[in-house]
């Protein structure tokens, strides 16, 4: 099939990519999300237990015959095994990457069959569990009674009935632990007691075997002439303390009876009393939470909060949930940064492109051709069992800027096209197509050859390398495919040749931006080629620096660290505390009581320490408020607006000369001082202006200049209205030096007018300054107390729990409420100094006392 082909039938090129995208956003919708694939290979846990024993026996008579029975699996690569002298035993098998785990369960199941026989009665009777062990941990959550009102068996128990079992139906979710024994009758035998009667604890068991049973008692007129038929219901196990003590052991021959509770202390306890569980120094018990090979960890994690918040509801009182660990929270942000990283390389990779090609036309035809071959490329990530994790989603970023390279190709050949004068897109596209496709397949298959081999390395590490290599190879053959398809269709619908320049019209902003760009990019050329030419001259300087980056690299490669993955901060901390070998459960319980108690005494003393520090800052905030005061003060001594001096260069402050009214007057316009300066300013300026006006004539025409006829009309005397014309002509002359005088008096009031008004304005801006720093520094100062009352509640809440529990005293619980409450105290102080600072500042913007 030609090019050409998919150039005359543009839909059909769209329907390939569309089909592409369709089917990667089904992969995308449908990929498990996890932070790294599945590297661990299939482990098979093999569980029992041989009650009362040591470790020792339990390696002898249980660990050996199981090993020897196991050994030699198919596919197995090697085995551990442990057992402890609460007598519990356990077997790992691993087995070779990629083997199935479900067949490797089977295969193990039923070398374990084989040797059943060969095990003790008591390990037969509890039975060994066989079960796929995932190694990843998905959550550790764990539940607990704050006040002491349950005990540390109720919630285990409470937490292997109500909540195990629904947790266990989450799809994904393979092995919830819980850390803790369920319920059990526990019999302490006494041993001298025991002596004394005889007894042995064989004997102990053989009554208890024989008088806590369940058995099936028949029927009672079945098949008779009887009109009723009775089916007997016999008692079954004993349940309580009670039932247990009354059981006998001995009958003597004087009629005397020997019960369990005369030779034993019967009690409702634990399982194993080989773990205890306390959180935030209260009885509690955890639950960890393993998933299933290639389930989808985010949607499990997703689904097991949900589930615990429901339940959450409905705890009885005096019992909480608290989340201990999750892998979601860094595994969310591990995927969201390398997303964040994918779609900057996007929008990165489509600015260069623009830059280069100079058209936006030119920059949509690459641009679609990395959506199809990114979303595409989750289809066959999808069909080979991968999963959207760190490597792939880091392969996607690196092939970014090689899947955009087939579709330049194209629209860069197009455009030669255009260049040497083809003014018809279909027809360059064509042209263009028939140049490059054999160089497009080449370098594709040349570029997927590399990484394609990568896929066949095996081990661990081979299964990073295989989903990166095979990601990075899917995507660069899709951008192919699209490059020989929808890019040469699109070519030809949207290209358009260059812009013709023609003289007195201004080319469009992608020509001007065209040339402007090719201009700079010949002056670079033209650099590089003058760059060139001194190498060509002094061979010597290549080669010697050849060699210098031959060995900076071993060097590097020598000295740089090497490891599987890069270790990472999750977010959790695991203390791990050893006793001498012999120590019981309760000295252990001991110690981790007093590390629990100084780890809480240090918190406690960090929220004190949180508490002062807050007190200090708002000492600190008193300062700079006294400092703000006394710069303003300054200020206002040497006459310029309250401003912020720097510290040792008072010297080198400029201040205007002339200071702003316009600012202070807007702000100042209510206070009667300022109104009053305004006024005597006004006042000298008028004055100033009537002394000034003094020198020039003032001519006043008025009836007493003319005579009245017999009708009573004004009759103009031009004689006397010329001697008054005169006379007002004529006296500045003669006043001369007093209106001088008066002038020089006026402009001296002007003067001192204007310097009270500028006095006046910087003292109430003073005022306002310091009222306004005042406020702010109280809100902030509000605010430190409140940090400060909030940490020292945090203080009290410990110190109560502590006092709770023992670990602190009364007078401690005492202090910490004191301190509270002088925190409290200042706070309302606080409160009532912020009102007084915002009536001040009312008051100094002119407001007054209302």
């Amino acid at each position: 099939m030609k090019l050409q082909y998919f150039i005359d039938r543009p839909i059909l090129s769209m329907v390939i990519s569309v089909v592409i995208l369709v089917a990667g956003l089904i992969g995308l919708f449908a990929l498990s999300v996890e932070q790294y694939p599945d590297i661990a290979p299939p482990t098979i846990r093999v569980s029992t237990t041989y009650s009362g024993a040591n470790a020792e026996a339990v390696q002898k008579s249980v660990i050996v015959p199981l090993e020897e029975a196991i050994n030699g699996v198919e596919n197995m690569t090697y085995m551990t095994s442990t057992a402890s002298n609460t007598g519990s035993a356990e077997i790992t098998v691993y087995f070779k990457q990629g083997s199935d785990p479900d067949m490797a369960a089977v295969n193990v199941q039923n070398k374990v069959s084989t040797a059943t026989s060969l095990l003790p009665a008591e390990v037969t009777k509890v039975g060994v569990t066989t079960m796929k062990r995932q190694s990843s941990m998905l959550k550790i959550f764990g539940l607990y009674s704050p006040n002491g009102t349950y005990d540390e068996a109720f919630l285990t128990n409470y937490l292997s009935i109500n909540i195990k079992p629904q947790i266990q139906r989450i799809s994904g979710v393979g092995e919830v632990n819980v850390m803790g024994g369920d319920y059990a009758m526990r019999i302490w035998l006494k041993p001298d007691v025991m002596a004394q009667y005889e007894l042995e604890p064989s004997d102990v068991e053989a009554a208890l075997a024989s008088q806590n049973i369940e058995a099936s008692t028949g029927a009672i007129g079945e098949d008779s002439k009887n009109v009723y038929q009775y089916t007997l219901k016999y008692r079954g196990r004993l349940e309580k303390e009670q039932e247990f003590e009354e059981i006998v052991i001995k009958a003597f021959d004087d009629g005397r009876v020997l019960r369990l509770k005369d030779i034993a202390t019967v009690e409702l306890g634990s399982q194993s009393y080989s773990y205890t569980g306390r959180m935030n120094g209260a009885p509690g018990t955890t639950c960890m939470i393993n998933q299933t090979a290639g389930t989808n960890a985010n949607e499990i994690i997703t689904n097991i909060d949900q589930l615990l918040d429901e339940l959450q509801e409905n705890l009885p009182e005096d019992m909480e949930i608290v989340e201990l660990m999750s892998t979601k929270n860094f595994l969310d942000a591990s995927i969201n940064e390398v997303i964040k990283t994918l779609l900057e390389a996007i929008v990165l990779v489509v600015l260069v492109v623009y830059v280069f090609l100079q058209n936006p036309r030119s920059t949509l035809i690459p641009t679609v051709s990395i959506f199809v071959s990114l979303i595409g490329t989750f289809a066959v990530l999808y069909l080979a069992g991968f999963s959207i994790n760190l490597l792939t989603l880091f392969a996607l970023v690196l092939a970014i800027g090689t899947i955009v390279d087939d579709a330049i190709i194209v629209v860069e050949a197009v455009q030669v096209k255009f260049d040497e004068g083809y003014r018809s897109p279909y027809k360059a596209s064509i042209d263009a197509m028939s140049g490059i496709s054999s160089a497009i397949v080449t370098s594709t298959l040349v570029f997927m050859a590399v990484f394609v081999p990568v896929s066949f390395m095996g081990g661990t590490s081979g299964v990073f390398y295989t989903q990166f290599g095979i990601t990075m190879a899917v995507a660069v053959g899709i951008s192919a495919i699209n490059a020989l398809t929808l890019s040469p269709a699109l070519c030809a619908l949207l290209l358009r040749p260059n812009e013709i320049l023609v003289d007195g019209k201004k080319p469009e902003f992608s020509t001007r931006f065209r040339l402007a760009f090719d201009a700079i990019f010949k002056r670079l050329v033209f650099k590089y080629k003058e760059g060139a030419k001194f190498f060509i001259k002094h061979k010597w300087l290549v080669w010697t620096s050849f060699a210098a980056s031959v060995g900076l690299l071993l060097y590097l490669m020598a000295t740089t660290k090497t490891s599987l993955v890069p270790s990472e901060d999750t977010g959790s901390i695991f203390v791990s505390l050893d006793t001498p070998a012999g120590s019981t459960l309760a000295e252990t319980a001991s110690i981790m009581e007093s590390l629990l108690k100084v780890g809480e005494e240090t918190e406690n003393a960090v929220t004190q320490a949180r508490a002062n520090l807050y007190e200090l800052e708002a000492t600190h905030n008193d300062l700079l408020r006294q400092q703000r005061e006394a710069e303003n003060a300054l200020c206002t001594v040497l006459g310029v607006t309250p401003r912020s001096i720097e510290r040792g260069q008072l010297a080198g402050q400029q201040f205007p000369e002339i200071f702003n009214v316009g600012v202070p007057l807007r702000l100042l316009s209510k206070r009667p001082d300022v109104r009053e300066a305004e006024m005597t300013l006004a006042r000298a300026y008028y004055t100033t202006n009537q002394a000034r006006s003094a020198f020039y004539p003032n001519l006043t025409l008025t009836g007493s200049a003319g005579w009245t006829n017999a009708l009573g009309q004004v009759v103009t005397n031009p004689g006397g209205w010329i001697l008054s014309a005169v006379a007002s002509l004529t006296q500045p002359i003669f006043n001369r030096g007093k209106l001088i005088s008066n002038l020089r008096v006026s402009k001296d009031e002007e003067q001192i007018a204007l310097l009270n008004y500028k006095q006046t304005l910087l003292d109430a801006g003073q005022e306002v300054s310091d009222a306004l720093y005042a406020v702010e520094s109280a809100q902030r100062n509000l605010e430190i107390h409140r940090k400060q009352c909030r940490e020292l509640e945090r203080t009290v809440e410990t110190s109560e729990a502590l006092y709770k529990t023992g670990n602190a005293t009364y007078l401690e619980l005492l202090t910490a409420q004191q301190s509270l409450l002088n925190a409290r105290l200042n706070l309302v102080s606080d409160s009532f100094t912020h009102c007084q600072s915002i009536i001040t500042l009312y008051n100094a913007l002119g407001g007054g006392s209302n």
